[in-house]
């Protein structure tokens, strides 16, 4: 069996706050609350991988990636610009409104109110 990322946890001042922020621009769905006491909240970004958002103190933010196909990195986009998010082609400027990354033909970032950054890569 290959190795693959089952979940992890996402750091949050709030994890309901982080989660529908997440889930919404992603266009991903929330399952309902997970664990003994349900401190997680879990999304569903694909078959084998769930982002839990937990509540901490003094959340540190962390860097999550994420490669997505044209369709889905626009949908993401329209979503972003309908919202009034801030979103960049750097994780030095998430918020230039730019999608030209350095890996990829198109790219952005976009941080979420604990300092989570998460980066949208699309090949075409």
């Amino acid at each position: 069996m290959p190795v693959t990322l089952n979940h992890t946890i996402v750091p949050a001042a709030d994890h309901r706050e982080a989660a529908r922020f997440f889930a919404s621009v992603m266009g991903l769905p929330e399952l309902p609350p997970a664990g003994r006491r349900g401190h997680f909240l879990p999304v569903r970004v694909n078959e084998t991988l769930t982002l839990d958002f937990m509540t901490v103190p003094d959340a540190e933010g962390h860097h999550l990636a994420f490669d997505v196909d044209p369709d889905t990195f626009d949908a993401i986009l329209t979503r972003l610009q309908a919202a009034d998010i801030p979103y960049g082609n750097s994780p030095t400027a998430p918020d230039n409104r730019r999608t030209d990354h350095p890996l990829c033909p198109r790219g952005l970032f976009f941080r979420d109110a604990s300092h989570n950054l998460y980066e949208v890569m699309s090949a075409e």
